[in-house]
């Protein structure tokens, strides 16, 4: 109960605090609208907001499957070749630290202009790619040594030692990498949106900019609370599925 209600009492106290200070400073509304206000805008435009968060979700899903299956992929073939690893890895760090506005325009263009919700998966797919490649690729080779020993003991093929071994091995940090592409998954979705999105993909990125073009201040934050709502509900659910699955995993 003290972690439940340690934060929306901290809550309360900053949104009562914001409330005050607007209506006493009488702080334009385009400039901060106060809680009441952004309350009221989430109440007259959650609809909106709902279809707009599940076009958001449901980019940054599938971005994520796509992610997963070219990283746990990619990560197998490479964790099977030093020589590849050397070569691949420099890759993929340097795709990860490119910033992600950088890329958007190409992607936009291969694309195509006309399907710019496929600029924003590709785009999100990218984000979330580093993450699992490598949790994968950090698991396949965190093997204990004295577990390898009695593999090779027992002359266990190469197949075996993948199968009943190094994956089995991965699981935990596979798990982690997916946790935390999900989240970036789902940033990703959103930067994209702001970047590539010409109105096709109308996420809560898209949201926002038509809230911010007509100087609707309330309207922003209320699809900024949509956001909060939709990546703390997608980071709930991938520590419960990752929570259950170490669960089976341990053999509880």
């Amino acid at each position: 109960m003290k972690r439940i209600l340690a934060p929306l009492i901290l809550i309360a106290i900053l949104l009562g605090g914001w409330e005050i200070a607007c209506r006493a400073l009488a702080v334009p509304p385009y400039l901060l609208p106060a809680p009441s206000a952004i309350g009221m805008a989430f109440a007259e435009s959650w609809p909106l907001l709902l279809s707009s968060a599940w076009a958001t979700l449901s980019t940054a899903l599938i971005a994520l499957v796509i992610a997963s299956l070219v990283a746990c992929a990619l990560a197998l073939a490479v964790s099977l070749n030093t020589l590849l690893e050397d070569a691949v890895r420099p890759i993929a760090v340097t795709l990860q630290v490119t910033p992600l506005v950088a890329i958007a325009p190409l992607v936009t263009i291969w694309a195509g202009i006309e399907h710019p919700g496929r600029a924003v998966t590709g785009l999100a797919a990218v984000v979330a790619f580093f993450p699992i490649f490598s949790g994968a690729l950090t698991g396949l080779k965190a093997v204990d040594p004295d577990l390898a020993r009695l593999f090779d003991l027992y002359g266990a093929t190469p197949f075996q030692r993948l199968v009943r071994l190094r994956l089995p091995s991965a699981v935990p940090a596979l798990l982690e990498g997916h946790k935390v592409a999900a989240g970036l998954a789902v940033i990703g979705a959103v930067v994209a949106e702001f970047v590539a999105g010409s109105g096709g993909a109308q996420g809560l990125a898209w949201r926002i900019l038509e809230a911010y073009n007509r100087l609707q201040t309330a309207k922003v934050f209320a699809a900024l609370v949509a956001l909060a709502i939709l990546g703390v509900g997608l980071n709930a659910a991938m520590e419960f599925v990752e929570r259950r699955l170490l669960n089976t995993w341990r053999g509880r």
